[in-house]
């Protein structure tokens, strides 16, 4: 059994702090550019509700207490920028992707859930996608993931996934086609990033699911 989690919603259904994914999840399905966050202890959790979003999303609360000089060697995420992360139960599994606004959490799109799937290839879409909505927005801002098998698979133009397509999920495999033709058929300036989720903590994208 995992450790003890609370949300924060900050912009949702009802804003608050709940205590389990679930009760978080009903908050934010369905609600327009939500604002969330998982943390370890309810105190911080407490805390961070009553404070502006932006002072915790794509933060680890671990930095909070560093001091000046440590964060100069840490750095801080590029802004503006977007963050994208994807989320799959189990490996195949049911597979969602999204993407975020790095400072401020706002979600600017979610894709699936799709039956079945792998994280690699979520990963992937996003950041496909991702490069997709900036060019046809006309913003040359950075893209964030923590995936570097995704990253790897963009520069390349291919997917190497053990993966078998079938009619369970040729619908996802469609998307992946459609990435490759785009990466194949556009040119971007957007610089593709590293999320450092060892000093930065999860993602803002995370699905907050861990």
């Amino acid at each position: 059994m995992g450790k003890q989690k609370y949300y924060v919603v900050w912009k949702g259904k009802t804003p608050g702090v709940y205590e389990t994914w679930e009760d978080c999840k009903k908050q934010i399905d369905g609600f327009t550019d939500a604002v969330y966050k998982s943390f370890k202890e309810k105190k911080l959790a407490e805390k961070a509700f009553l404070e502006d979003s932006g002072n915790y999303i794509g933060i680890d609360t671990r930095i909070l207490s560093f001091t000046d000089e440590q964060r100069k060697l840490i750095g801080e995420p590029v802004t503006p920028s977007i963050s994208v992360d994807a989320a799959c139960s189990g490996n195949p599994g049911v597979l969602e992707y999204r993407c975020v606004y790095t400072k401020t959490g706002n979600e600017i799109f979610r894709q699936g859930p799709f039956p079945e799937g792998t994280v690699n290839i979520g990963e992937f879409l996003a950041l496909v996608h991702g490069l997709a909505f900036l060019k046809q927005k006309n913003k040359n801002i950075p893209v964030y993931s923590d995936s570097r098998t995704a990253m790897s698979w963009v520069r390349k133009k291919n997917v190497k996934t053990k993966l078998v397509r079938n009619p369970k999920n040729e619908k996802l495999f469609e998307l992946v086609d459609r990435a490759i033709n785009w990466l194949n058929e556009n040119k971007y300036e957007n610089r593709i990033l590293k999320w450092q989720t060892e000093y930065w903590g999860e993602i803002p994208a995370d699905f907050g699911r861990k």
